[in-house]
């Protein structure tokens, strides 16, 4: 660290990104930036790796905060313990050294479009508050930035003191901690339970919300049972799910809210529609009505958006939910060089009306797309117009319950399902995702792995 001629400490800025050369030429190589490592650009900078990054035809750059990756959709098992984090956590660098592509660790904060560069902020860890790495700037030839979504607060008073989001795994290892002191400090108390005491509130009925309540049924009864006795989770414990809309997984289609509502009320969850959440306190939640709802633990997990980081890009078009727009081809509208994929992206449904909505098959598809897209553009070949192809949705209700419906030519129209054959096709959704990252063999193995591995462990985390 040097010193500017006030004596104000200056910290260097590393420049990285621009000396590589081509294994047959000595041209420089084409450089690809991905940001964000969520489901899209972790399969894209992998998928890339493999094709022109092994065989140095590109040099393909991972720039991602977090250390581990884990599929989004299944968070919610983190939170309710079922589902051991370290089991199905991927390791970025370990992936970025056998896949090809580099991985950075960082956060991208500004955009250089003039020069083609990154800026992105000092890497600093979190619970040692240790310095790892100073600011640096990547550049690029084409970037793609995917860096997924947040829930959206829209404001209200004491989200960001009083509840806890599922954003991250950080975030859902920290509910099941807390879950699990809840359900300890009340089996060894002596004085009866205050009102909010096990009582859990969660706001937002989409699909996170939903599955995170059914999940936590099955999750808070198991945990009890091992030894907890002075607990009756029939009359102690309470799981409430809030939605201002008129009903749950109102994105989907009604059918789908319908059945998904009737398994909730007959796992005991008390489902609360048009019910718009006016604040969290600490020990509960405020409704428009005036009603308190008591909640020891309350999980925000209503509205999405964007980082705001993006709406603050020179030249990039944004939405009211700071997602970047994009054109058919998955370029951004202020610029052929930059992508945006995934939940960060306001995306064109193409004949529908409307934008695609922010699902794990959308970034899938998009990052299959953008692949394709580069490796034509370095042959020289003209961009081409991504079309989503729905093929349903599905919502898990439990280990053994899943609701949802098939779409496309694989059924020949539209097919609903439940029941087992449903929990097949959900967990087919991650097997996918597996194979774009690992391939047939790894992902085989893996899964026999855990299979094994869940047959020694206690069915839920207890700790």
């Amino acid at each position: 660290m040097n010193a500017n001629k006030t004596g104000e400490a200056v910290h260097p800025i590393v420049v990285v990104g621009g000396g590589a050369r081509g294994l047959s030429s000595g041209t420089p190589l084409h450089r690809i930036v991905i940001v964000g490592g969520g489901a899209g650009g972790l399969e894209l900078a992998t998928q890339l790796g493999d094709q022109l990054g092994r065989r140095g035809a590109a040099q393909v750059t991972l720039i991602e905060k977090a250390r581990t990756h884990f599929w989004k959709p299944h968070l919610h098992e983190i939170a309710a313990g079922t589902v051991n984090l370290h089991a199905h956590a991927v390791d970025y660098l370990a992936q970025a050294h056998w896949h090809g592509f580099r991985y950075c660790m960082g956060e991208m904060t500004g955009l250089d479009r003039q020069r083609r560069e990154v800026h992105v902020a000092p890497y600093i860890d979190a619970e040692q508050g240790e310095r790892v790495t100073g600011p640096r700037v990547f550049g690029y030839d084409t970037l793609v930035i995917a860096v997924g979504s947040l829930n959206n607060d829209f404001g209200t008073p004491g989200v960001q003191e009083h509840a806890i989001r599922l954003e991250t795994p950080a975030q859902a290892v920290q509910f099941h901690r807390r879950l699990v002191n809840a359900c300890m400090r009340a089996n060894a108390q002596s004085t009866d339970l205050r009102p909010e005491q096990l009582q859990v509130a969660i706001i937002g009925a989409g699909a996170t919300g939903v599955e995170l309540a059914a999940e936590l049924h099955h999750a808070t009864r198991a945990l009890v049972s091992y030894g907890l006795d002075r607990i009756d989770p029939e009359r102690d414990i309470r799981l409430n799910l809030i939605e201002a809309g008129p009903r749950v997984l109102r994105a989907l289609p009604e059918r789908i809210s319908a059945a998904a509502t009737q398994l909730l009320e007959k796992l005991d969850v008390r489902v609360r529609t048009s019910a718009r959440v006016t604040a969290v306190t600490a020990s509960g939640v405020q409704l428009a009505n005036g009603e308190t709802i008591p909640a020891e633990l309350v999980v925000w997990a209503a509205g999405v958006k964007a980082p705001a980081f993006l709406a603050q890009l020179d030249g990039l078009e944004s939405n009211d939910i700071n997602q970047l727009v994009v054109k058919p081809t998955l370029q951004t509208t202020g610029d052929d060089t930059i992508f945006a994929i995934g939940d960060c992206a306001a995306a064109p449904w193409l004949g529908q009306d409307g934008n695609v909505p922010p699902r794990a098959q959308v970034a899938h598809q998009q990052a299959t797309h953008v692949l394709r897209q580069i490796n034509g553009l370095l042959r020289g070949k003209p961009m081409k117009p991504w079309r989503y192809r729905d093929f349903g949705s599905l919502v898990s209700l439990g280990r053994h319950t899943t609701v949802g419906n098939l779409m496309g030519r694989l059924v020949g129209g539209n097919l609903w399902i439940d029941g087992l054959f449903a929990r097949g096709m959900y967990m087919s959704l991650y097997k996918m995702h597996e194979l774009a990252l690992h391939g047939a063999w790894k992902t085989a193995l893996g899964t026999a792995a855990r299979f094994m591995f869940r047959r020694t462990v206690a069915r839920v985390k207890p700790h």
